[in-house]
């Protein structure tokens, strides 16, 4: 139904409560921040201030949303142009207090009418139902105006809701300017409002700057609308905290924390285990699936998602990065990753953009990849990196092999075949490919094609020089343990020939490829 109000000239002006404005404040310097970006710009799980509090207001599905923005005003426009391009920016040139801001918005959009929604760009763990639950009390009630309440344990530095002797709103008093009976009250003004548009228009022109900061106060709107008999009304918060704004990192921080035990009581109440909450910081645009299981000192960010079954930490961090049902990821880093079903990764992995490991594949410890695919049942078990690289399923990548991908210029790509055995100490000298089923011995460096079920082998003949410690390390341990042991068999093994001294020739080291190891799982 429509609200009835009086207009300035005795007329009356019929509003429209579903219509909606929102005006974000976002031109504050932040001074106590002490940084070049500015305040409401400073991250929070995944969101900066001014992104919680825009997506707090998301569901009201307002007609328009603008946020006044004046200290670093390009770094905020920029901000909004990524995370809420649909939002338009007021530019505040001097920032002459909350009710100059909100005038401006509203010269900007002269048509606006029904309700206008004005919060404070600081206050990030604002609900998006208590928002609605204002609005919907405030267009109920048919109010010219409603401010967000809260009784919170220590009022200092906030604004107090004073009330009439009948409980009614009487005023807000900003702790600079409160008697000290004022300063005794404990309900405090969140900075958060709705107003009907008519009537806040008329109001604001009515502004005084008769105050300690010189400044037209939105605040001071109440007061006005009380004495021109206009009804208004206070709407409590059912949790203070949500209310908190910041001022310095200090209580930046004491709101990181108070958002990270919101978040992961809410995961853990839908199903996941948390084994330490405490050391658990999930981002608010992380989701996970029940029965997922996060470790203790585990950091999931930006667009992560740990499906179910899944065990992700202890000490891991993903950035962006999908890890699906039933995977295990352990004390590892992972940057727009995927890893698949029962997949395993780490401990001590580095996994960089577009890493895909499909599904039971490995990359084990201080293994880093980067731009490649693991074929089902794929191992990287330890110590290599592979770059650029498709490796196909179940193919084995022994220790310490290197994908050589870039040669200062360009980039270029591995191909790995299905079921292929590359040995230990292993350089892939990219563009290559080893071929379904081929064996690379250890050792090597491959920069031709291996062929399916060949064995590609580049190896030096091996050269021993008898004596070598005795007359280079004279002295030494090694040199005393070597005439030791030669002592010890003289008496077994007849003394090597002089032209025996240097031995290997290339039929031995092919023979010595074949019958021993060439990798390690």
């Amino acid at each position: 139904m429509a609200a009835r109000l009086s207009a300035s000239d005795g007329s009356h002006v019929v509003s429209e409560p579903h219509l909606r404005t929102v005006v974000v404040l976002a031109a504050g310097e932040g001074k106590r921040m002490k940084s070049s970006l500015p305040k409401v710009l400073h991250p929070l799980l995944g969101r900066t201030l001014l992104g919680h509090v825009l997506s707090a207001a998301e569901p009201l599905a307002a007609q328009r949303t603008m946020v006044v923005v004046g200290h670093g005003a390009d770094q905020v426009r920029a901000h909004l142009a990524e995370v809420a391009p649909s939002v338009t920016a007021v530019h505040q040139a001097e920032q002459l207090g909350t009710g100059h801001a909100v005038r401006i918005a509203l010269e900007a959009v002269p048509e606006a009418a029904g309700t206008v929604v004005v919060l404070n760009g600081d206050v990030p763990l604002l609900r998006p139902e208590t928002v609605a639950a204002l609005v919907a009390a405030h267009e109920g009630e048919r109010a010219a105006a409603t401010v967000l309440a809260a009784e919170v344990p220590d009022p200092t530095g906030l604004g107090r809701i004073v009330r009439d002797a009948a409980g009614r709103l009487e005023q807000i008093v900003e702790q600079r300017d409160a008697t000290p009976g004022q300063l005794a009250i404990r309900e405090i003004n969140a900075g958060i409002y709705a107003f009907d548009a008519a009537r806040l228009r008329d109001v604001l022109g009515k502004l005084s700057t008769d105050n300690d900061q010189g400044e037209e106060y939105l605040t001071d709107v109440f007061g006005l609308l009380v004495s021109a008999g206009e009804p208004v009304a206070v709407h409590l918060a059912a949790d203070h905290t949500e209310t908190l704004g910041c001022n310095d990192r200090v209580e930046l921080a004491g709101l990181r924390r108070l958002l990270r035990d919101r978040v992961n009581e809410g995961w853990m109440r839908a199903g996941v285990s948390l084994l330490d909450p405490a050391t658990t910081w999930i981002d608010v645009t992380v989701a996970l699936d029940r029965d997922a299981v996060v470790d203790q000192n585990t950091q999931l960010q930006g667009g992560s998602v740990v499906g179910s079954g899944a065990v992700v930490g202890p000490d891991v961090t993903l950035i962006d990065t999908v890890v699906h049902a039933g995977a295990t990821v352990l004390r590892s880093h992972a940057v727009g990753a995927e890893v698949g079903p029962g997949a395993s990764v780490g401990p001590y992995a580095y996994l960089r953009p577009d890493a895909r490991l499909a599904e039971k594949s490995k990359v084990g410890t201080f293994v880093e990849v980067k731009n490649s695919e693991l074929g089902a049942g794929a191992k990287v078990p330890h110590l290599s990196y592979v770059g650029d690289a498709t490796i196909g399923a179940r193919a084995n990548i022994g220790a310490a092999t290197i994908f050589v991908n870039y040669d200062g210029v360009n980039k270029s790509r591995t191909v790995v075949g299905e079921g292929a055995f590359v040995g230990c100490d292993t350089n892939l000298i990219a563009p290559v490919e080893v071929g379904a089923g081929a064996y690379v011995a250890a050792g090597s460096a491959i920069s031709n094609d291996v062929p399916p079920g060949a064995l590609g082998v580049t190896r030096a003949p091996q050269r021993n020089i008898d004596g070598w410690v005795a007359r280079k390390r004279p002295g030494t341990v090694s040199a005393e343990a070597a005439e030791r042991a030669l002592q010890g068999a003289s008496s077994q093994v007849p003394a090597a020939s002089e032209g025996e001294a240097i031995h290997g020739t290339a039929e031995s080291v092919g023979a010595v490829t074949e019958a021993g190891d060439t990798a390690t799982e």
